[in-house]
């Protein structure tokens, strides 16, 4: 009998099988914002010998955090995995995809359910950054617990995952802006990579970026039209 997973797995064997292109990826032309937008897209072939220092890694998260998250409460974590044996141990939990062990590292990105605990100190924050009163830190970090402290755990996990695909959308534009690529993965089991790397209960896995030299140019980009995807005002 052939079960869910042997599906998906069937899924991620199939697209291996896919040749992608026999074109080496083009070096990025200039940081130009739309230049980086342009030609960002998912890669799933790197040379595992490539190694990202640490101060590499960190200058691109640096960037990914300035991106927008509810009430400005930053709930995203990271786990940046670049160990070799550990990205071997996530094979199988992420679908057997090369790239897991052939990229550079891999970035997981967590959103954390309670990240609203911490409000004083993110508001307290722009209190001695001189650009807010203590009464109006108050009065933001008071509302602020009160409506996320009492949030289903549906609610919650909502905003977990808006926030965490924000901040993942600027770290990937961060990655190629800097000559890196990468590709988001969400096929992968999330109980299994909570337990194998002691995730904290209340941080939620939004997706598994993998990131480093591309050895294949990825698809060409062929998009839906913005007529096809856009209605004005009403539908």
């Amino acid at each position: 009998m052939t079960t869910k997973n042997d599906s998906k797995q069937d899924y991620f064997d199939k697209i291996k099988e896919i040749k992608v292109s026999d074109e080496k990826p083009e070096p990025l032309t200039d940081q130009n914002f739309f230049t980086v937008a342009k030609e960002r897209s998912s890669i799933r072939h790197y040379d595992p010998e490539h190694k990202m220092t640490e101060s590499e890694l960190r200058e691109i998260l640096e960037t990914a955090i300035l991106a927008p998250s509810s009430s400005n409460i930053q709930p995203w974590r990271f786990l940046v995995i670049q160990d070799q044996s550990l990205k071997e141990q996530l094979l199988p939990i992420a679908n057997n995809q090369q790239q897991i062990v052939d990229a550079s590292a891999i970035i997981a990105v967590l959103s954390d359910v309670e990240g609203y605990k911490k409000a004083e100190d993110i508001y307290g924050g722009i209190v001695k950054a001189g650009r807010m009163t203590e009464e109006i830190k108050d009065f933001y970090v008071n509302q602020i617990h009160q409506h996320y402290g009492n949030l289903s755990p549906a609610e919650a996990t909502r905003v977990a995952m808006i926030d965490g695909g924000l901040v993942s959308m600027q770290l990937m534009l961060a990655a190629k802006a800097k000559g890196y690529d990468t590709v988001p993965m969400g096929g992968f089991d999330p109980v299994q990579f909570v337990k194998l790397f002691h995730v904290p209960a209340q941080y939620e896995p939004v997706m598994l970026i993998a990131i480093g030299k591309a050895t294949q140019a990825g698809f060409g980009k062929v998009r839906l039209s913005v007529d096809e995807v856009t209605s004005w005002n009403k539908y």
